[in-house]
């Protein structure tokens, strides 16, 4: 990796973000007993800096074994990373909900690699991410190495899915709206564009170093970027992003499914997330909270069938 890129990392993990945020990472930090190294906040509410809805976290934590959860969890976290958990926090009269992922190093890293087969972990964390918590100055420089390599990645693909020539912007409009294709995502088909839109100059300033940390060879002319790349390479990548296009859904069923029966309201979790996204009502019965593994494929075919999955 570049020490560019690496820096540009490095600034944008620091930036500022809502005291209850911290205070709530610190608290899922002492969750592991010193085993966690970092916690990540993402998302939505990184964007606005609001409190209200659902707080997106990541944390990262040496050992599976070391955070408190089913034996069952345990495993189907060593499997099919990253489990998933909702969590509230009251401070005050303040009461924070979460949304928090849990997964190694180690498993970050090899899901942030250009060779991954999943999308998901290289995309979302080639956005925007602030370093919540860490556990020290060790710590924090190996995360903000994770997060580079899954910029560089991000960018790598970006290169090849996106035009032969054009402005930075149209390289990760180009990736984000292939791996929203790729993914089972409740998200409308124009988010691709609104996540670009939001932070333009971010993502223009990240392309150039995140190309160079990722060996792609290109050229800039009159504010325009051509990426050399050849045919035969440009044929193999798309020939690679064919089966991460085909294996994409079944993962993210697979986690869905897993998420559903691995934490505690998972369902209505589920829920409440599909309809925050599609506006379309999804009303669980008594016996569908109970069973969430049983009552997924029912669910799921009806946001199908209604275009909330295509």
């Amino acid at each position: 990796m570049t020490a560019e890129l690496t820096h540009l990392i490095a600034a944008e993990t620091a930036q500022e973000i809502p005291v209850p945020v911290r205070d709530f990472a610190a608290r899922l930090a002492a969750d592991a007993k010193g085993a966690v190294t970092a916690v990540l906040f993402y998302g939505s509410n990184l964007r606005t800096l609001s409190l209200d809805g659902v707080l997106d976290f990541y944390v990262l934590v040496e050992e599976i074994g070391a955070w408190p959860q089913r034996r069952l969890a345990k495993l189907a976290n060593r499997l099919l990373p990253p489990n998933v958990e909702y969590r509230e926090y009251l401070t005050g009269t303040l009461r924070l909900c979460a949304k928090v992922a849990v997964m190694t190093p180690s498993q970050f890293a090899a899901a942030t690699r250009f060779r991954s087969l999943d999308t998901t972990i290289w995309a979302r964390f080639s956005q925007p991410v602030a370093i919540a918590w860490t556990r020290d100055a060790v710590a924090t420089t190996n995360t903000i190495a994770l997060l580079t390599s899954a910029v560089a990645t991000a960018a790598r693909w970006a290169a090849y899915l996106g035009p032969g020539h054009g402005e930075p912007a149209a390289y990760w409009r180009a990736l984000y709206a292939a791996t929203y294709t790729a993914e089972l995502r409740v998200e409308k088909s124009v988010r691709s564009d609104e996540i670009v839109r939001h932070a333009a100059d971010r993502y223009v300033r990240l392309l150039e170093p995140a190309w160079r940390a990722a060996g792609v060879d290109f050229l800039k002319e009159a504010g325009e970027l051509r990426p050399r790349i050849v045919a035969e390479e440009r044929k193999q990548a798309q020939r690679l992003w064919a089966l991460r296009r085909a294996a994409g859904k079944p993962l993210n069923i697979a986690r869905l499914v897993k998420a559903a029966s691995t934490f505690k309201g998972g369902a209505d979790y589920l829920a409440w997330k599909a309809e925050r996204h599609t506006q379309i009502p999804i009303d669980l019965t008594p016996w569908q909270k109970r069973h969430p593994i049983l009552a997924a494929p029912r669910i799921l075919w009806r946001l199908w069938r209604q275009g909330a999955l295509r």
